[in-house]
């Protein structure tokens, strides 16, 4: 795995709309908030395009992240927001061309394409974290500001990760490298050239956001009969807010526990990242970690990120 540069006060981070249009105001309250963290954000004004439910062509959303990459008084991207489109842009990316200036791509949701494409496709350590509306434009009660500073600023492991919801659903301890994201694009690149294919031993962090439990199961299934599930070492769930059916009758939890009740290892329900009710976490994906269920759950990243 290639690993990015650790971020430093003043470093320029690019702010990218892969996906769909956002909220004005939201924007520049992350932009503030970025500020209020020592960077410089800037962006292109074609962050601003619209084209129906997405921020622009897709060539163009496209061209501003390849544009943002290549330049070399840029450190970071980071997403506005999720909802739809980064799919399409991943056809107007060059591996090789990533591989020669690896840098820090911070994002989740519909950003998980460009994630698993990154970390599964081009083996660039990528970040599971924050974006600018929702999570960074609400502050310290959007975000975790600790794991989100150490994950891209230390070159040490960001350690122990918990959360308050967080709860064993299967027990046992074991590591590997961690990968994942929102399940509904991970499932969506299955058969393409830019499908989620994570090593043998891997630790898998899956997300989700207003997916009802049988549509948790379709999902988890379709990862197990692809061979997903069986090669991985342990499985951490984030909080799935939304995922329960009206009424309580099933949930979420539920839903994952009976599709995973034959899995060989460590299962964790409720780690904040993401789609969250709680402050979301920043997860490294494609560095070391480790599940352990005793003496209480916990995800811990072994290896830094950034060099």
């Amino acid at each position: 795995m290639l690993k990015p540069r650790a971020l430093k006060s003043g470093d320029r981070i690019a702010v990218v709309a892969p996906a769909s249009p956002f909220d004005r105001e939201a924007f520049d309250r992350g932009l503030d908030e970025l500020r209020a963290l020592g960077f410089e954000p800037l962006f292109d004004q074609t962050v601003f395009e619209r084209s129906g439910y997405v921020a622009g062509a897709a060539a163009l959303r496209a061209d501003a992240i390849l544009t943002a990459w290549n330049d070399p008084g840029v450190t970071a991207l980071i997403g506005v927001r999720g909802g739809y489109g980064s799919v399409q842009v991943l056809q107007h990316l060059d591996r090789e061309r990533l591989r020669a200036h690896p840098k820090a791509l911070i994002g989740y949701s519909d950003l998980t394409s460009l994630l698993v494409f990154l970390g599964t496709g081009c083996q660039i350590v990528c970040f599971h974290g924050p974006m600018l509306e929702r999570k960074l434009a609400a502050g310290a009660d959007g975000y975790d500001r600790r794991s989100f500073l150490q994950a891209l600023t230390m070159t040490e492991p960001l350690g122990v990760l918990t959360g308050p919801h967080l709860e064993s659903i299967r027990p046992g301890a074991a590591a590997g490298p961690l990968f994942g994201g929102t399940l509904t694009p991970i499932v969506g690149s299955l058969g393409t050239p830019f499908a989620f294919d994570p090593p043998s031993g891997s630790v898998l962090f899956l997300d989700e956001v207003s997916e009802r439990p049988y549509r948790l199961d379709r999902m988890i299934t379709q990862l197990r009969l692809s061979g997903i599930v069986d090669r991985a070492a342990a499985i951490v769930f984030g909080e799935c807010p939304g995922c329960d059916e009206p009424g309580g009758t099933y949930t979420a939890r539920g839903a994952v526990a009976a599709a995973l009740e034959d899995f060989g290892g460590p299962v964790l329900f409720g780690l904040p990242s993401g789609h969250t009710i709680s402050p979301a976490l920043t997860l490294p994906f494609g560095v070391r970690a480790r599940v352990d269920t005793s003496p209480a759950p916990r995800l811990v990243i072994q290896e830094a990120a950034v060099e």
